[in-house]
């Protein structure tokens, strides 16, 4: 019987017959490339954990009128994106749990229409955090840079126009990966999104702590700004490089994967990697687990906030 398998569109090579996976993981080094039996119920555990703190981020947002401003409305998009993977992830995984004990009996046809909307959503959430981590980068640059005219450049009607873009683009773009997954063209795409996106940031980054770490041309001696204000934003860069480094860390492996899939789809030692796809799985899943921990430790005012939506939900 067809199974459910996270992505499994994208789990290997799709022009790589299964004669041909096996006798090259073979070759490749035996028991390294096993791969790793990662047990259901952690995926479902991590899922209902990333869940639960992604909703409390959200909702303490809503709740807090001081966290509302474009900004936070960003970090609010972000933290429903991790949502999708947990929501995505908790689904296959509770389908798989069901059917591996025989209690729900599916179709295989069935089966893989809920593998490509599952699917489409983990790829959606893909695309709207990297674009959602630009895009708050982006953000966090104005503030610090042009913080005078600020509220004139990151206006709300502007904040909106590009979260809706976001999602629409997060939602077309996962639905043609989906559709068209067999050409190499669209994985390509999704790579060359990645490595655009990791060069904006680290860029606009790099340029906000160097400026930072030159007292004479500092932005209070240039503006005229408060050091509070400053020391703020600048927390709030170290808040986000934070979590750019988490989300690499963690979303790496997996675009690695992908273009070893486009460039070595038989090589053995790709073979190998390929195995381990499970694990980078779990990687993305903590990503969206150690989010709201990062938001919840680094930001005074959503901690606080945080403690008031725990204390009202008891």
């Amino acid at each position: 019987m067809s199974m459910l398998a996270p992505l499994r569109l994208l789990r290997e090579p799709w022009n790589a017959s299964e004669g041909n996976q096996s006798n090259a993981t073979a070759g490749a080094g035996g028991a390294w490339c096993q791969g790793l039996d990662i047990p259901n119920e952690l995926f479902l555990t991590l899922g209902l954990v990333s869940l639960v703190e992604n909703l409390l981020v959200v909702a303490a947002i809503l709740k807090n009128r001081n966290l509302h401003s474009p900004t936070y409305y960003f970090i609010c998009c972000l933290a429903v994106s991790d949502m999708l993977v947990s929501v995505s992830n908790l689904a296959k995984t509770l389908f798989m749990l069901l059917m591996e004990h025989g209690v729900l009996v599916i179709r295989a046809s069935i089966v893989r229409h809920m593998d490509n909307v599952i699917d489409m959503l983990i790829c959606g959430s893909v695309v709207s955090s990297l674009s959602f981590l630009g895009v708050i980068a982006v953000d966090r640059y104005i503030t610090i840079f042009y913080a005078l005219r600020y509220h004139s450049i990151m206006t709300l009607q502007r904040a909106v126009v590009t979260m809706a873009s976001v999602w629409l683009a997060s939602t077309v773009s996962s639905t043609v990966l989906i559709t068209y997954y067999r050409n190499n063209a669209i994985l390509l795409c999704l790579i060359g999104f990645f490595l655009f996106m990791l060069v904006l940031m680290l860029v606009l980054y790099i340029h906000m702590f160097a400026l930072a770490c030159h007292p004479v041309r500092s932005i209070s001696s240039q503006q005229k700004q408060p050091t509070i204000y400053r020391t703020s934003s600048l927390k709030g860069a170290v808040t986000l490089t934070i979590l750019l480094g988490v989300f690499f860390i963690c979303w790496g492996p997996f675009f690695f994967h992908l273009i070893l899939i486009v460039t070595c789809p038989t090589n053995p030692f790709c073979t190998c990697f390929f195995s381990y796809f499970n694990l980078f799985l779990i990687l993305i899943i903590c990503n969206s687990v150690v989010d709201p921990l990062i938001y919840a430790f680094r930001s005074q005012e959503l901690r606080r906030t945080l403690r008031e939506v725990v204390l009202c939900s008891w």
